[in-house]
């Protein structure tokens, strides 16, 4: 089964919404659905960002997987891209949509003149070493830096 990835277009804010919530969810993120909705739209019509979907071209199309990739600036390396979320709906998985869809994130943000592309491994409380190993395939490694947040 192939598919197509592309920007989602403001129609599919229902689809695409719905795979945010369930990532969330699985990953244990706690960000209610109505802030995920909100923030979704921002970011598609942002030109600092980009919302890609990969839709299905099988007898029953339909968005089976989503990336939301942003820009920044920075004084250490200038505009750089930020692989924020990933997503295949399950069935889908291991079969190369989450590859088209970070190799379409990484396209953009070399298209856009990035210095690189980064991007966050949040444990949340679970076990998420598999996903060095899997980010790796992709070219991705430790950067050795950590993140530190400050709520407010």
């Amino acid at each position: 089964m192939s598919v197509l990835i592309r920007v989602a277009r403001a129609d599919e804010v229902p689809e695409v919404l719905a795979l945010a919530v369930a990532f969330y969810a699985e990953d244990g993120f706690t960000t209610p659905a109505r802030e995920l909705a909100a923030n979704l739209r921002v970011l598609m019509s942002s030109p600092a960002a980009r919302v890609a979907v990969a839709v299905s071209e099988a007898a029953e199309p339909g968005v089976v997987g989503f990336a939301v990739t942003t820009t920044s600036f920075g004084l250490e390396n200038g505009l750089i891209a930020e692989l924020e979320d990933l997503f295949v709906v399950p069935s889908r998985r291991g079969a190369g949509v989450g590859r088209a869809l970070i190799e379409d994130s990484v396209a953009w943000a070399a298209g856009a003149g990035c210095h690189h592309v980064e991007l966050v491994v949040a444990p949340n409380g679970q076990d998420v070493s598999h996903l060095f190993d899997l980010y790796a395939r992709f070219g991705f490694d430790d950067g050795g830096r950590r993140l530190l947040v400050r709520e407010f």
